[in-house]
This record gives structure tokens, sequence and C-alpha cells, in this order.
């Protein structure tokens, strides 16, 4: 910003570069205007004090030091491949979550064959017409496991 500008002034200034160099003109205001106050974007937009410094200077205060001398200037989200870094440093799973997993199946797999074996007796005993042999035998053997 020169002395005596405005925000306009710099905005109407930006849209005049971004015309001559796309050829076209900037339709995206209505989300500049937005995101221009998110936090990943909110550094961008405010001017430094001395313009030419790219570094923040902190004071640590002695009494204030909660983290023990260490200043925390700007926290930013964590980034996909940090967070992907971090949940793969075991570099797979241990042995006893395997088993632990494995048992479940198990145990689900089970409770499906006994679903589907309920469900066959269900439909040959809700037949009203007479069963064959291969049915009668069916239900018997179902019978016969279930009690």
């Amino acid at each position: 910003m020169s002395s005596g500008e405005t925000d306009t002034d710099v905005l109407k200034k930006a849209h005049d570069i971004f015309f001559s160099d796309q050829e076209h003109k900037f339709t995206l205001k209505h989300a500049w205007c937005v995101l221009r106050y998110e936090h990943k974007w909110l550094s961008l937009n405010t001017p430094t004090a001395g313009g030419v410094s790219k570094r923040k200077n902190v004071e640590i205060n002695s009494q204030t030091s909660t983290n023990e001398g260490f200043v925390d200037v700007e926290s930013r989200p964590e980034g996909v491949k940090a967070a992907k870094a971090k949940r793969n440093t075991g570099k797979g799973k241990s042995l006893a979550e395997i088993a632990t997993v494995w048992e479940m199946k198990k145990d689900d797999l089970v409770r499906k064959e006994r679903l589907s074996r309920l469900a066959i007796l269900d439909t040959l005993l809700a037949k009203t017409q007479p069963l064959s042999e291969v049915e009668e035998a069916v239900k018997n053997k179902l019978l016969a496991e279930l009690f």
C-alpha cells in the first residue's frame, strides 16, 4: 500500500494487474471476500510493518513460559502428509491386534451362518403346502441342531 491508498484502491490495482496478465476479468470476487479472512490466508493479507522482513519478532517473557521457552507464533493445522506419517509410524499392526480382528471375524461368520440357517428353517416352517422328503429332512436336521 502506498501512502494515502485505501483497501479499495489496492483491490482495484490488483484487478487491473490480473486483467493485464490473464486477459479476462477476475470473476471470483465473492469467494475472495469470504476466504480472505480465513486462517490460512490471513497472514498473506496483512501488511508487514517494515515491509521487508519475513520473520516475526517475538519476545519471550520468562514469567509466561508455559511450554518451557517454546513460543507458537502461528499455529497451523496439520497437513495431510504429516498426518499420514504420524499414523504410519508403527508400520503395520501388531500380532495381538490381528488376532483380535481375526477372532471377531470368526464370531461374525458363525453368527451369519446361524442366521442363514434360521432363515431357511423359517421358510420351511412357513410353507402351507406339504414338504417334500428333502425339505422335511432339512427341517428336521435344522431343528435338531437348534434344540
